[in-house]
């Protein structure tokens, strides 16, 4: 570094390139809310949760389920894990456009289906979208 001062602060700047994973799909505000993610689980950022009624802990939403986590009731800020046995925090997203391309969802579910049983105000499109050049 050239020159140099008594408390060995040097100024810079630096850049980098934010690249949208798009996920988000509108313009629609996002809500986020804190949860208690079950035990055993491995989620992505995107994933589909649904709420277990007894525990009241969030967990992979499967249409065949029976536990209440067979509703869909969020999507997932951001990748968590918890071991079998434990459970963790987590936040999802309550409210907003999700790109159906990007969320990650159980097999018991299209995207087609998904769509219909989401209930409001999270909405699940299929968006159209270029190669990231």
């Amino acid at each position: 570094m050239s020159g140099s001062n008594s408390y060995g602060f040097y100024p810079s700047a630096q850049q980098t390139t934010f690249v949208p994973d798009q996920l988000i799909a509108g313009n629609l505000k996002l809500v986020t809310q804190d949860v208690t993610i079950g035990a055993g689980q491995t989620l992505l950022r995107g994933s589909v949760v649904g709420k277990v009624t007894a525990t009241g802990a969030y967990i992979l939403c499967v249409a065949t389920a029976t536990d209440g986590s067979q509703v869909p009731a969020g999507v997932m800020v951001d990748a968590v894990t918890t071991a079998a046995g434990t459970t963790g925090a987590g936040s999802i997203y309550r409210q907003g456009e999700f790109n159906s391309n990007y969320l990650t969802f159980d097999a018991s579910w299209t995207a087609a289906t998904l769509t219909a049983a989401a209930p409001a105000p999270i909405y699940v499109k299929t968006a159209l979208s270029n190669t990231i050049v």
